[in-house]
């Protein structure tokens, strides 16, 4: 892979900046973040503005242990750095947020840091040796639930106490489970093959019981699925596709799997774990260090 030259000051307390707007051809807007932004592979809703999870290596390699992860959150134009490159994250995939505590995918754990005391050292969920690509994290009551791409494994833990969260335990096995995302009981899985090979199994699954979980395709359009996230209006999925790399939407009631069309004078080349927020979606473009935003 070539290497790019690193020249973003990931320790900045804050940094002001205009973004890259433009229009789409059917009028609507497109804004594109890339400032401070280094191989950002998840979005997340923080204090009415989006954390950016970023791997800040010089070359991409998201099973790297380099420790030079860091987060930031963009908010009314402007970029500020909540978690600095502490030495703590090394490739910060999907996050979660309960009771001031930010949970952090990364390779095979889980960090979690307290938000109200940041300089605290973080606590570490450790999971079984080979789940290296630890991916995103979804909860349902008091229960997280943990995807692992590469092992097929979704794991579950006991956040009755954020501050003091329970071991990982096996919960059901999916294929190549990525992106995750539960409402009303149900959760829906992006399945994304780990060794690049998409297959007939890689789609979109519904769980429609976590009690007793029994996986169901929900679509039959093979990809290599990352972020899923519900559209504002509850009748719909947005999800990630990196072959062909891409957005699309899923009608919940019929499984029916739509592009969504995005003008871009560069087009997405690796989107990830996507957020929508107060009619926006934001797609973190990994490969491209940027976040593209989108409006629904």
């Amino acid at each position: 892979m070539k290497k790019v030259k690193f020249t973003a000051i990931i320790g900045m307390a804050m940094m002001m900046f205009v973004p890259a707007i433009s229009l789409a051809d059917n009028g609507t807007q497109v804004e594109v973040v890339s400032e401070g932004v280094r191989y950002c592979e998840s979005t997340y809703p923080y204090n009415g503005g989006i954390l950016i999870a970023n791997f800040g290596t010089e070359q991409l390699n998201p099973l790297n242990t380099e420790g030079k992860g860091y987060i930031l959150c963009y908010k009314d134009g402007r970029m500020t750095t909540l978690i600095p490159a502490d030495g703590n994250l090394n490739a910060p995939k999907g996050m979660f947020i309960r009771d001031n505590h930010l949970y952090i995918c990364d390779v095979n754990k889980i960090v979690v840091y307290n938000l109200v005391q940041k300089d605290e050292v973080p606590k570490t969920i450790q999971l079984p040796e080979g789940n290296l690509f630890v991916n995103d994290l979804a909860a349902d009551g008091d229960t997280l639930y943990v995807s692992v791409t590469n092992t097929d494994k979704i794991f579950k833990i006991d956040i009755t106490d954020a501050a003091n969260p329970g071991e990982a335990q096996e919960w059901v096995t999916i294929p190549g489970p990525n992106g995750l995302v539960i409402g009303d009981g149900v959760m829906y899985v992006a399945s994304y093959p780990a060794d690049g090979n998409t297959r007939e199994r890689h789609v979109i699954y519904r769980i429609g019981d976590l009690s007793k979980p029994q996986p169901q395709k929900m679509t039959t359009v093979s990809g290599q699925y990352d972020g899923i996230a519900f559209s504002s209006d509850g009748n719909s999925l947005y999800v990630t596709n990196w072959t062909p790399a891409g957005l699309s939407r899923v009608d919940l009631h019929t499984g029916n799997l739509s592009p969504f069309e995005i003008s871009l004078e560069k087009d997405l080349s690796g989107p990830a774990d996507i957020t929508v927020s107060e009619g926006k979606i934001y797609i973190p473009d990994l490969p491209a260090s940027r976040v593209v935003i989108v409006a629904e």
